[in-house]
């Protein structure tokens, strides 16, 4: 079917075409939530504003990132682009270097700052949201190794697994996959090490935005029990938190009556398309074939009883997941054995099967880390010391949110609320490759006209008219 031949390439002369055509409305939405302004009159890094302002060097790296580019070196090309330059209305843009002495300008209280200012338009974007968004919001808390192989980069240090690099603390939104917060630390430190702080920051945050009850979660090393009292005397927080399968657990579980436990259940997922048939499973069968150790799991039951740990005044729910596993080897069985997970929560509305799925749901949060650092590239360290490359992280990280705001921004028409709904649904959960592909890499001419700025589409994909309600929406009447 592909048939082309005597294929040549010219230069066209008056066409000034940009791959990256939908970087405009991302540009466009970032002025109309108020950020460009905000990133002005309150970060001061720079004391003289030739060329640049703070808020080309910050958007200089997100929207590198969202042209396709993924290290800092790639704004060479940006910057070498004229008509690049032309659709962002830029004589020129800040080189890798420059970009690079801006990151090690911060300090510390300067990326606290950029942070709440991000937020700030972060609660604008929210405030256009429906009143059912604001029902309740999903916090979540972890921490993930980012490896380097440098080694005159200052404040890396060696992980719990002998990795070398930053071990950042990532507080994130589950409902939208936004990052709230995040925080850059030597490699060697614990997961949870001024969590309390930064989840206490995000509480604040959601309450000022108007959401009436928030969810906390996080995985074991985030049971945070000398806070839990305090957030549980607030009345509108909850929280459910993986819990260390100490001996002194196990035991309770152990001794608890065999009525107390029931069978978990999960649900299937449902089928979009008619069932089809599943196909062989190749590789258990090489498990086995070659004689390896495999784990098999046999059931899962839950139970739950009342628990207080020594940091705390109150007695909380601490639910057991109890799994019997088998071992296998080859067709062998060796020998059946109980494992133990336990998850502490004031919940006391939920059944203990429910605690133990939205526990789960939690793991989400992985496929955000995961697109921060092979998606997005957020989570790398191309700078030389732990708080410039914090800075840049923040930076980078603010690609997704764009790409998160674009998506809640989308309207819904009411003659068409259930298609436009799950349009914005699908751009929300969209991995970053795919949104790009869809939403920025769309090839235009860029025209000036009569005093304005046009992005002349010159080629069709699916999501042409969400992307075009958007940018009808950024244009016309805008209340924040």
């Amino acid at each position: 079917m592909m048939t082309a031949t005597n294929i040549h390439y010219e230069y066209a002369d008056r066409v000034r075409g940009l791959g990256a055509g939908g970087i405009g409305a991302l540009f466009l939405l970032a002025q109309r939530i108020q950020l460009v302004k905000d990133i002005d009159r309150d970060l001061h890094l720079l004391k003289r504003h030739l060329p640049y302002h703070e808020s080309d060097h910050v958007l200089n790296i997100a929207l590198n990132l969202l042209a396709g580019g993924r290290r800092i070196e790639h704004l060479e090309s940006r910057r070498n682009d004229e008509v690049y330059l032309d659709a962002l209305g830029a004589e020129r843009i800040p080189d890798p270097t420059t970009e690079g002495d801006f990151c090690r300008r911060f300090s510390e209280a300067d990326v606290l700052t950029l942070m709440d200012i991000i937020n700030e338009s972060r609660l604008r974007v929210w405030a256009q949201q429906p009143p059912e968004f604001h029902e309740e919001a999903i916090l979540e808390a972890d921490g993930s190794i980012v490896p380097s192989d440098a080694e005159c980069k200052r404040g890396m240090d060696f992980a719990y697994d002998s990795q070398y690099g930053y071990h950042p603390l990532l507080i994130s939104m589950a409902n939208t996959a936004e990052p709230l917060f995040l925080l850059n630390r030597g490699g060697n430190r614990p997961s949870q090490e001024q969590a309390e702080i930064y989840l206490n920051k995000a509480i604040a945050l959601c309450r000022r935005a108007g959401f009436r009850r928030i969810l906390m979660r996080g995985d074991t090393k985030f049971s945070l029990t000398r806070h839990l009292d305090g957030w549980d005397e607030a009345g509108d927080i909850r929280f459910i938190f993986g819990y260390e399968a100490y001996d002194s657990l196990k035991a309770r579980a152990d001794d608890l009556p065999a009525d107390s436990y029931r069978l978990l259940s999960r649900p299937s997922r449902p089928i979009k398309t008619s069932e089809r048939q599943k196909p062989e499973r190749i590789k258990p069968k090489i498990v086995r074939e070659r004689g390896y150790e495999n784990i098999h799991l046999v059931e899962e039951m839950v139970a739950e009883f009342a628990y207080r740990p020594t940091a705390c005044k109150k007695s909380y729910r601490m639910i057991v997941l109890r799994k019997r596993v088998e071992v296998n080897k080859g067709q062998m069985r060796l020998f059946e054995e109980y494992r133990y997970f336990f998850y502490i929560t004031n919940d006391r509305t939920m059944t203990a099967e429910e605690v133990v799925f939205s526990a789960n749901d939690r793991c989400d949060q992985e496929n955000l880390i995961a697109q921060l650092k092979g998606g997005v590239h957020a989570l790398t360290a191309p700078v030389d010391d732990l708080v410039s490359n914090w800075a840049y992280m923040v930076m980078a990280s603010l690609a997704w949110s764009l790409k998160a705001w674009s998506a809640l921004l989308v309207p819904i028409a009411p003659r068409h609320r259930a298609k436009h709904a799950e349009e914005k649904r699908t751009l929300l959960r969209m991995e970053f490759a795919t949104y790009c592909a869809a939403f920025i890499q769309m090839p235009c001419q860029i025209v000036r006209s009569g005093g304005r700025l046009i992005y002349r589409l010159l080629s069709w994909n699916p999501w042409q008219g969400v992307f075009l309600r958007l940018v009808e929406r950024l244009n016309g009447c805008w209340q924040c």
